[in-house]
């Protein structure tokens, strides 16, 4: 009891410091953490990959994963931080302009910043539980795209010149055509399952996220995937799509985390 309670402590105190009075200490010590798990997954990959391939793509996903969460949480905190400041200003402080603004559309329509006498409080607590979801969606997922790239290599063999230009639009269009909707289909499912929505709150998640999702997700990935399925060796291929996805993945956390407040009232 008094671990938590100390431990609840530390993570309030952490909360509310900020570095250069702009980046949340907590999320800083949470990224520095992530770092430094991909430094050894850097140098340890292509060993690990020759001996234990799914599992090392398995490793690879969840961090990354992390990485995209942390990411996520971050810039709202960073807006939080934003909104602040400009509260602050028109209240005749003396905080000079933000030399940089990042906007996320959608997000203040959809999740309320709790106010306390016209003045945001601090950034918004970093949500380990969430950080954990996608990780666990990253871990999980990875065995099926693993089998799934296996399957694209085998099917549509990449050669040189424009026949293996050819190849990899075929490859791109089966990806995008049938791998893509069903992973988003299967993210936004599992997270709402495992933020304890129901049947109704998967069905409203649908209605309100999947198709603005499906829509940025064709105009981001068909090139990415091109790239990756003309350049990468297969083995790099997931790695490749994981890094490169960090701030798709930020976007689907925002995207999916900017339901929660409609969502939770809705399930069963």
């Amino acid at each position: 009891m008094v671990l938590n309670e100390t431990r609840r402590r530390l993570l309030r105190q952490l909360n509310t410091r900020y570095i250069y009075g702009r980046y949340p200490l907590l999320h800083a010590i949470v990224a520095l953490v992530q770092i430094t798990m991909v430094s050894i997954l850097v140098r340890k990959f292509n060993a690990s990959y020759q001996s234990r391939p799914v599992f090392t793509t398995m490793v690879t996903n969840a961090v990354l994963g992390g990485i995209a969460d942390t990411v996520a949480q971050t810039l709202t905190a960073f807006k939080r931080r934003e909104r602040q400041q400009q509260a602050d200003q028109e209240s005749g402080g003396n905080n000079k302009d933000d030399f940089f603004s990042i906007e996320i559309r959608e997000l203040d329509k959809k999740v309320p910043w709790p106010e306390r006498g016209g003045n945001i409080q601090g950034p918004p607590p970093f949500d380990f539980e969430r950080t954990v979801r996608f990780m666990a969606y990253g871990f999980i997922m990875a065995p099926l795209q693993h089998r799934w790239f296996g399957f694209l290599h085998k099917q549509f063999p990449i050669g040189a010149g424009s026949g293996g230009i050819a190849a990899a639009f075929r490859r791109v269009a089966f990806d995008q055509l049938l791998f893509a909707p069903c992973g988003l289909a299967t993210f936004f499912t599992f997270m709402t399952v495992a933020e304890g929505g129901g049947r109704r709150a998967v069905q409203k998640k649908f209605q309100d996220v999947y198709i603005p999702a499906l829509k940025a997700n064709y105009i981001v990935w068909p090139a990415v995937q091109m790239i990756n399925f003309r350049v990468m060796p297969i083995q790099f291929q997931i790695p490749f799509v994981s890094t490169v996805g960090i701030l798709w993945t930020a976007y689907l956390s925002l995207t999916n985390s900017a339901e929660d407040e409609n969502i939770g009232s809705s399930s069963p």
